[in-house]
């Protein structure tokens, strides 16, 4: 692992691709927080990052020195196994246009973010940078995975023959303010929150909870996972990905009765098994972040409550009408 310093500085331009969705919001927020002047973004409709001329247009008016590649069309199980195709063509046109126009146009620094489903199925626990490629992967969000392991490729394909300083970071499941609430194509956390609510709001006796609770998941706030990305930003510079969790996980079925306790449903869970598990457990081994001097500071128990509030104060307060609300099928998810 290689520490650097940071060749860039405080008020040279940062360009946040995604920095309206959950990740890229944080991040934006952390950047600003940490005194950076000019951090910029910009919306899906003003920029389609799937469109290669357009974002040449863009990285030439606006020469940002650093990328942080945070845009991706993201969804949860459902999302995954019925549009396949929209996964892994917007993914891999949005990594293309992003990385090869940041090389050309003279980025010092550029962060790409990756996942940790995409390691394979099976892989050992707790799960290692090394493991990536080395197994199956799990065949309900494959696409997802395989275009988000060809843009790790192409950041150490550029660093490689162009000594382009390209890093790639390994979230785990992250929450937090602006996530998708919604429910088709949101993840465990805020889909169980918005179903939760609703049944709260109907007096709802049982709860359904998708699949049998057993699969084991990590959790980390889009907060601290902003803080683990300013730290990859200022002090890494290496070919290899870097893992960001938490360190520890639970249950799907315990994390649904933390959920229960902050949301106030009085209800029965019904574990409903028709519904897939996905992968067995998914726990990051974090040893390479953390000897670079960053750790979580948000307890799991704190960010939920704090991710329902977030919710109640900006999704229900405007209209409390959620249908007006909800994104439509098929909108890249993790919105610039």
């Amino acid at each position: 692992m290689i520490e650097v310093t940071r060749p860039f500085s405080r008020h040279d331009i940062i360009y946040v691709a995604g920095h309206r969705g959950l990740a890229g919001s944080a991040i934006y927020r952390a950047l600003k927080r940490a005194g950076y002047t000019n951090v910029i973004g910009e919306t899906h409709r003003r920029l389609d990052l799937t469109e290669a001329r357009a974002v040449d247009r863009y990285f030439d008016e606006s020469r940002p020195k650093v990328v942080i590649l945070a845009a991706a069309r993201v969804g949860g199980i459902i999302a995954n196994s019925e549009a396949p195709a929209d996964f892994i063509r917007d993914n891999l046109l949005i990594q293309t246009s992003v990385i090869d126009a940041a090389y050309r146009f003279g980025v010092s620094k550029l962060v790409f973010l990756g996942s940790s489903c995409i390691y394979p199925r099976l892989a050992p626990q707790p799960l290692r940078e090394e493991y990536l490629l080395s197994g199956a992967l799990e065949a309900t969000n494959d696409a997802y995975a395989i275009a988000k392991l060809a843009g790790i490729r192409m950041c150490q394909a550029y660093r490689s023959q162009y000594g382009f300083d390209a890093v790639s970071v390994l979230p785990t499941n992250l929450y937090g303010p602006n996530d998708n609430f919604t429910e088709r194509n949101s993840h465990v956390i805020p889909g169980l929150i918005r179903r939760m609510h609703d049944a709260k709001q109907r007096g709802a006796r049982e709860f359904s909870v998708w699949g049998s609770g057993a699969p084991r998941r990590e959790f980390l706030h889009a907060d601290d996972f902003a803080a683990a990305v300013l730290t990859v930003l200022e002090r890494y510079s290496d070919g290899a990905p870097i893992n960001i969790g938490a360190g520890e996980d639970l249950t799907i079925a315990e994390l649904a009765g933390m959920l229960r306790d902050v949301t106030g449903l009085a209800a029965e869970f019904r574990f409903d098994t028709s519904k897939p598990d996905g992968t067995p457990r998914k726990l990051l081994e974090v040893s390479r972040i953390r000897a670079l001097g960053w750790q979580p500071k948000i307890p799991l128990a704190e960010g939920l409550a704090d991710t329902y509030r977030w919710f109640c104060e900006h999704h229900l307060a405007a209209t409390g009408n959620w249908p007006a609300l909800g994104k439509p099928s098929g909108e890249i998810s993790l919105s610039q």
